[in-house]
């Protein structure tokens, strides 16, 4: 018998529709090292910073640290028992969550009909998935990557995450420069940076802190919101008497 099927009819629009949201849901910053990421953080009201490799021991903040993927899960599970209480969740840093996330992208893959044969007389066949031939182990650890920033962003309405930088040689009229790049794999960086609303990148520049979401060849930034848009905004200022003057209201305005 055959079931008819309930059509939602849609509406089409007739004039513009406003947006949404003026303020970035999901954003990375990233930085050279001790530039100030971590300290920044701090002074971001209702902001929980999950460390994940020990950055944050010298700095008051809300935190809490985290060495496996397991313990993210947990500290996840508490978040939603406390009635999700933060605005703004910081994932420090995404560079060591990919290397966390490897276990995680061993275990997907021993579970899914082509990972039977992973391990081999009790171990791993291959070391680890990222010496699987032909580098057929990288969907997978990018796919673990992928569901754990999806669990991350149902825990606050606002999601950062923190990166470091590496140098990456470019070619431009003949000539090789440097340029700063996200530190993460491949096409892990690419499906990261295309979704999240803004890139930015911190730099000090004197007792300023700046961050930038100008995009040029020299750094890869950007943003979709419009006050953001190829803008440099100072978003931190050391005062004569050592204090900090932060200026998140300036990324987050809504």
């Amino acid at each position: 018998m055959e079931v008819e099927k309930e059509v939602n009819s849609i509406v089409l629009p007739t004039k513009k529709v406003k947006a949404e949201s003026r303020s970035p849901k999901n954003m990375i910053i990233f930085s050279k090292p001790k530039v100030g990421k971590t300290t920044l953080l701090s002074l971001l009201d209702k902001c929980l910073i999950v460390d994940l490799e020990e950055g944050s021991d010298y700095v008051d903040a809300l935190k809490v640290k985290a060495s496996s993927i397991a313990d993210i899960r947990q500290i996840g599970e508490a978040i939603v028992k406390a009635g999700k209480p933060y605005k703004y969740i910081a994932l420090d840093t995404i560079t060591a969550l990919e290397t966390m996330c490897i276990p995680y992208a061993e275990q997907l893959y021993s579970k899914s009909p082509m990972g039977q044969s992973w391990f081999e007389k009790g171990k791993p066949k291959y070391g680890t998935i990222l010496n699987m031939p032909n580098g057929a182990g990288y969907p997978w650890l990018r796919q673990a990557f992928e569901n754990v920033i999806a669990y991350v962003k149902t825990l606050a309405p606002h999601i950062i995450l923190v990166g470091h930088i590496k140098d990456i040689l470019l070619e431009k009229n003949g000539a090789e420069f440097s340029a700063l790049d996200l530190d993460l794999t491949g096409k892990l960086k690419r499906i990261s940076t295309s979704q999240s609303d803004a890139v930015g990148y911190l730099y000090r520049k004197g007792n300023q802190n700046i961050l930038s979401f100008k995009t040029s060849d020299e750094v890869s930034c950007g943003a979709r919101p419009e006050h953001l848009r190829n803008k440099e905004i100072v978003i931190s200022e050391i005062n004569e008497d050592g204090s900090i003057q932060e200026n998140w209201n300036k990324v987050y305005i809504d």
